[in-house]
């Protein structure tokens, strides 16, 4: 017999209130960013909307269960290929390079859309259900299995990296941080994954030496892009480049660092940072709201991840584990590498702040990310109260 309990006893309020926190920064800080006076639109109503779309996605998402969302795993990791390959072959007419990068589909009546922004959350559910899948077929674990499970999941993840990765290399960054972070949750032997982590440093470093030495044989056999060499010298030496890519970086470390302990108070902005309400929002929370509203923020995202890590460690469910794992490292590195670039401890990527940036595709992604988490909680407790006359 199965509990009679409303949906909303079966919600999870803790989360929904981290989630509205994090509505309530991010209307403070978008509303911040615009008064600087450069838009003729207001991005603090739009991002309102945004979020209500984003409600309508939890709802709908939440709504699934584990086997639906089994069987769901392939149609949607499938569509997601499909609209990247689209993006790359729609003319600029659907499909217009923005900022030299061929990211987004134009929709009437609507704006632009980042397909990469949704692919995220496709192939979080296509890792835990390849790891899954492999740990029910592999009872025994063994070297030759673990190192299979390694090649299924590349498999997975490559399939959509190739497509993005010559346009949106912060985007690609990511996938790479998914991948990394259910290799470290999905129970392949240290034997491998020592050696694979050991061959993965020598490469990123021998690309920084070609980065910073000789950039035209990753342009030519990599395809990489001059202006995201850009982004790495002005890391390195943002005053050298002061008029061109390092410019916003300056920009952002001064608006920082002028905001001190407690900030100059809302509206009180004096460090012009063009496009600020996107991927350099926390320079606007640094600069307004100080060391103590920047403290603030960080600790919302600790407490979120703590509880989707929370969530993934009680539910007895290992699919659902994987997506929690998933979305931790998702938004995990979003958080880091944000705050990083706009500090100047990271190189710039582009990569927005969750749940706290002005942009649609973003938000919906990360809502949709929120809505697996809502799922496992709603249906959880639904097992809870439910009972066997």
């Amino acid at each position: 017999m199965t509990s009679t309990k409303n949906t909303s006893s079966k919600l999870d309020y803790s989360l929904v209130l981290i989630v509205m926190l994090l509505f309530l920064a991010s209307c403070a800080v978008i509303y911040s960013a615009q008064q600087s006076g450069q838009y003729d639109r207001n991005f603090l109503v739009m991002q309102i909307a945004w979020y209500a779309v984003g409600c309508v996605i939890v709802a709908v998402v939440m709504r699934f269960d584990s086997d639906q969302l089994r069987k769901l795993t392939w149609y949607v990791y499938g569509f997601g290929i499909l609209l990247l390959i689209l993006l790359i072959v729609a003319p600029e007419s659907i499909a217009p390079r923005l900022n030299g990068s061929k990211n987004w589909f134009k929709l009437p009546g609507i704006g632009t859309i980042q397909p990469s922004e949704f692919v995220k959350i496709f192939l979080i559910l296509g890792l835990s259900r390849v790891i899954d899948d492999h740990h029910q077929k592999n009872v025994i674990k063994t070297l030759q299995s673990d190192f299979w499970l390694l090649i299924k999941m590349g498999i997975v993840t490559m399939a959509p990296l190739a497509l993005i990765i010559k346009e949106d290399l912060g985007t690609g960054l990511v996938f790479l941080a998914i991948l990394l972070g259910m290799i470290f949750i999905s129970g392949i032997t240290w034997k491998l994954l020592v050696p694979l982590f050991s061959a993965g440093l020598v490469v990123v470093g021998t690309v920084f030496y070609f980065v910073l030495w000789n950039p035209d044989i990753l342009e030519k056999y990599l395809g990489i892009k001059q202006y995201q060499f850009g982004r790495i010298y002005s890391w390195l030496d943002p005053y050298n480049y002061q008029s061109s890519a390092g410019y916003q970086l300056i920009k952002s470390m001064l608006a920082i660092g002028s905001g001190q302990t407690s900030g100059k108070g809302i509206g009180n902005r004096e460090v012009y940072l063009p496009e600020s309400q996107t991927d350099f929002i926390f320079s606007v929370v640094g600069e307004e709201y100080g060391f103590i509203g920047a403290s603030i923020l960080i600790s919302l995202f600790f407490m979120l991840i703590y509880h989707i890590t929370k969530v993934g460690m009680e539910t007895k469910n290992h699919f659902y584990t994987y997506i929690c794992v998933g979305v931790i490292s998702m938004i995990t590195f979003h958080v880091f590498q944000n705050i990083g670039m706009t500090i100047g401890v990271l190189p710039i990527t582009g990569i927005p702040l969750p749940f706290i940036s002005y942009g649609g595709s973003a938000l919906m992604g990360n809502m949709m990310a929120v809505g697996l988490i809502f799922s496992i909680r709603y249906h959880y407790r639904k097992y809870m109260f439910s009972t066997t006359s």
